[in-house]
């Protein structure tokens, strides 16, 4: 006689990792269950690349370009490119040489092939620095507020302490960096590193001046800060000239540089980087960089980044001369004409005497994607719930992106995803939400 299968019973949500309670792990999921709810509403809420902005037939192109690279500049046989493409490669990357060649032409940045891991999206590059890097209870990661909430729930999942240091309307301020460090230190604490987008971040769209890069350098090697540099959005320049980024300031292996191709090729190719020249010592007495020692940690995880996926990007980087900012010049004017019609459009619906009285205001970045809003009410999952049932619009509330507490009465705006059109439309529809809330 058969016996009667035992339920299982329910796995306590408390006796799980604690990141699984955390607000912050729920906010995304929330935004994208509205988004699916409301499909007819105009989003000003996801930071993606225009869609009208891709080619299909390019990715063969790509690849093309890539096995012919292969073939004729590196000489492989057909043997060698088939495993090239099919097999399980290099854990830090086949095309680490070309995303060097192409940061040098495009960002001034030096460095060797050998420093550069290429790993699956700038998610799991975050993910292989801070588990290297944070050894100690003591360690703690200092980041830029409001934060890019992959960052900081990357640190979640690591258990990492991150200590907010808030930005101002140009950015971070490197005398409170300072500052925070040497409060970190008094309190018995090691602040390891600070994390920030220095152009046109997500989700302020705020970028920190020349100036204020060479002093935050200086605050680093005076205080033994390591800087993570996120860069996704160095490209779109909305007014202005680009600025030079952390790593190439660097003269003291100071800042390891994360980038991505999301916005700059395409998001679905998930091929990151990270710059990691530091070198490391060894007990034994044996020097290595720290690229080398992120493999170890890329090897248990990924294992490598998708040859694919590289072959296409590489075929891309070679197609364009290893310079992806002249590559991305519709793409520049795209973002910056969709940037000037969100501004413009607030400002026609809602002009000066209207957003006073409705105590509105938001900021004009010089670039990038996305634009923050301050207003009265909550900006919460309640009131982005009602804006999208009542009137068709959704935007991010910018509460999950302060994880020291803030924004209650802030949201962000993202034009990355829209037409003008769209823009007039939605721009429209939130001016009446908001005089509404």
């Amino acid at each position: 006689m058969a016996t009667q299968a035992r339920r299982t019973r329910p796995l306590d949500l408390s006796a799980l990792h604690a990141s699984l309670s955390d607000p912050l792990l729920d906010a995304m999921n929330f935004l994208n269950e509205v988004t699916q709810r409301f499909p007819q509403a105009v989003s000003f809420a996801p930071g993606r690349p225009y869609e009208g902005l891709f080619d299909v037939a390019a990715i063969e192109r790509h690849l093309n370009v890539y096995t012919a690279y292969l073939t004729e500049e590196l000489g492989q046989s057909p043997e060698q490119v088939r495993t090239a493409l099919f097999q399980y490669g290099r854990t830090n990357g086949q095309i680490h040489a070309l995303v060097a060649r192409t940061l040098e032409n495009d960002e001034g940045i030096r460095i060797a092939p050998e420093a550069v891991v290429v790993t699956v999206g700038c998610q799991e590059g975050m993910l292989l620095v801070l588990r290297a890097l944070f050894a100690d209870a003591d360690d703690v990661l200092m980041v830029n507020s409001p934060c890019y909430v992959g960052a900081t729930g990357a640190a979640r999942l690591l258990d990492i302490p991150v200590e907010p240091v808030r930005e101002g309307p140009q950015g971070l301020d490197p005398e409170l960096v300072a500052a925070t460090a040497a409060r970190l230190r008094a309190a018995g604490k090691r602040p390891r590193a600070l994390y920030l987008v220095p152009d046109f971040g997500n989700p302020s769209g705020v970028s920190l001046g020349v100036a204020a890069r060479h002093r935050l350098l200086e605050v680093a090697a005076e205080h033994d800060l390591l800087i993570l540099e996120d860069n996704p959005y160095g490209f779109f320049v909305r007014e202005g000239e680009p600025r030079p980024t952390l790593k190439s300031l660097d003269r003291d292996r100071r800042v390891i540089h994360l980038g991505s191709f999301a916005k700059t090729a395409f998001p679905g190719a998930r091929v990151g980087y990270v710059l990691a020249d530091q070198e490391v010592a060894a007990p034994d007495g044996r020097r290595s960089l720290l690229a080398e020692e992120l493999s170890k940690i890329k090897s248990m995880t990924t294992v490598n980044t998708p040859a694919l996926s590289q072959a296409v990007i590489g075929g891309l980087l070679i197609e364009s001369g290893f310079r992806l900012r002249e590559t991305n010049g519709a793409a520049i004017a795209f973002y910056r004409r969709n940037l000037d019609t969100l501004l413009r459009q607030l400002e026609l619906h809602l002009p000066r005497g209207r957003r006073e009285a409705l105590g509105l205001s938001w900021n004009r970045p010089d670039g990038g994607f996305f634009l923050t809003v301050n207003v009265r009410f909550r900006a919460d999952n309640q009131a982005l719930e009602r804006s999208a049932r009542d009137y068709g619009v959704l935007w991010t509330p910018m509460e999950s992106f302060y994880p020291g507490g803030g924004g209650e009465h802030q949201l962000r705006l993202s034009c990355s995803y829209l037409s003008m059109d769209q823009i007039d439309d939605g721009v429209r529809r939130f001016a009446d939400f908001v005089a509404g809330a």
